[in-house]
């Protein structure tokens, strides 16, 4: 079992050790291994301020030269049973009185860059607008339903071509019929952006409905793929190749964007990246609207005026009902 050293209580902070005083720099202190006492220091303070478990043995590295001015760094190692931690570095003042950890971040590159819409049927404005949307996104989650119900058309209506807005799959394994919905719409997706848009939306309306009362995976199975081949009817789409995509049920698609978005920290559904910026579940609308004119205004655009009310959603889906 690896060994978790809880990390102390803010993500950067200073703390001055106990006993301070001024005190002449010693040789041991100055460079290379600690002095028992200055190492003892720091071990009773790490302990009490982490709520280290008192059979963890703590061994302290020597001093090493470190980025930040003033500062030393040294490697603590948590060891139990045999088993030790990976080292956690702690910066130590010069003059020994001052502990201080921290965390390092490269905020060089644009936060929109983290996820792409790339390849991707989309809505809103084109691919190049202020503002990219992209949501991970379980056609067989009532939260994303939710969510998918107020995001259309009140985004689009109040931001227009200001956002560029794309779904990405993240079908959970407690949803049976997710995966198949997943691919089923991409298969249509991958010939009509329109017709994928149309088949995402009616999903997502009339989830509780599939698989009938007796909520039958098989049937649910059948009625997507009856929706699928409807809407394809609908745009006019390659029957053979659609076809073809909805027999072969690859989801190695679907797999690469679920283990993208679990690189990104994404563990649930609905999940959306505004330029970057992540926000999980089914959020007021409000929240969602201050996210985006931040990003707005941090990319030089001005933000439309705020809605006096929230659009109501569609009340018919526009996608084909099975069987029409």
């Amino acid at each position: 079992m690896p060994i978790v050293a809880k990390p102390l209580s803010a993500l950067i902070f200073a703390l001055t050790l106990a006993a301070l005083g001024c005190h002449a720099q010693t040789p041991s202190e100055a460079s290379g291994k600690l002095s028992p006492e200055l190492a003892r220091r720091v071990e009773v303070l790490i302990r009490s301020k982490s709520a280290v478990p008192p059979d963890y043995e703590m061994q302290i590295g020597p001093r090493t030269k470190s980025e930040v001015q003033g500062f030393d760094a040294i490697s603590v190692t948590f060891v139990t049973n045999g088993k030790a931690s990976k080292p956690l570095t702690f910066l130590l003042s010069t003059d020994g009185t001052t502990l201080a950890q921290f965390n390092k971040y490269d905020i060089s590159k644009d936060p929109k860059l983290l996820v792409s819409g790339d390849g991707r049927p989309a809505r809103g404005g084109p691919a190049n607008a202020p503002v990219l949307i992209v949501g991970f996104d379980d056609l067989e989650c009532p939260y994303c339903a939710k969510m998918h119900e107020q995001l259309f058309p009140a985004l689009t209506q109040r931001y227009k071509d200001q956002v560029h807005i794309v779904y990405r799959d993240f079908p959970l394994d407690q949803h049976p019929w997710a995966m198949r919905a997943a691919i089923d719409t991409n298969c249509v997706g991958a010939q009509n952006a329109e017709g994928y848009w149309n088949l995402v939306d009616y999903i997502h309306a009339h989830a509780s409905e599939m698989g009938g009362t007796e909520k039958s995976l098989a049937k649910a199975n059948d009625t997507l793929d009856t929706l699928a081949r409807d809407e394809g009817k609908r745009q006019k789409l390659n029957a053979d190749t659609l076809n073809a995509c909805i027999t072969k049920q690859d989801d190695t698609a679907i797999k690469a964007s679920m283990k993208l978005g679990e690189s990104l920290g994404v563990d649930s559904t609905p999940a959306l990246f505004i330029n970057g910026e992540r926000i999980e579940g089914a959020l007021p609308l409000e929240y969602v609207y201050r996210m985006i004119d931040n990003a707005l205004i941090a990319s030089g655009q001005t933000p439309p005026p705020s809605p006096s009310a929230i659009p109501a959603p569609p009340q018919t889906p526009p996608a084909t009902k099975p069987g029409n």
